[in-house]
C-alpha cells in the first residue's frame, strides 16, 4: 500500500533484528505516548504465559517486549518524528 502511494519503505524485520529498550521507547515517543499495552499483541500465548495485563507496570511490558519481540504489535510506520500502528493498515495513510 505505502510503495503504491509513493512513500519511501525500509521495512525493519523485527524477529531478526529486535528493538532495544530504547528504541521502543522512542517509538512510543513518536506514537504519542500511548499506553505501553496498546503497542502489544496481547493475543499472543507468551503475553499470557507471562502472566501480562492491564495491572503490568510500563517498565514490565517493555521489558517483555524487549525479551519477547512477538509481542511487539506491528506494523509501526515512522516519518518525520512521528508513528502510527499500522491496524488498520489504512491508519498508516496519516503519515503520507
Amino acid at each position: 500500500m505505502l510503495e503504491v502511494a509513493g512513500a519511501e519503505v525500509s521495512l525493519r524485520r523485527y524477529l531478526d533484528d529486535a528493538p532495544d529498550l530504547a528504541e521502543l521507547q522512542a517509538a512510543r515517543a513518536a506514537l504519542g505516548m500511548p499506553p505501553v499495552i496498546a503497542m502489544m499483541r496481547k493475543g499472543e500465548a507468551v503475553f499470557k504465559t507471562l502472566g501480562l495485563g492491564p495491572q503490568s507496570s510500563d517498565d514490565a511490558l517493555l521489558a517483555a517486549m524487549v525479551a519477547h519481540p512477538i509481542l511487539i504489535e506491528r506494523p509501526i510506520a515512522f516519518k518525520d518524528g512521528r508513528a502510527v500502528i499500522g491496524r488498520p493498515p489504512e491508519a498508516v495513510q496519516d503519515l503520507l
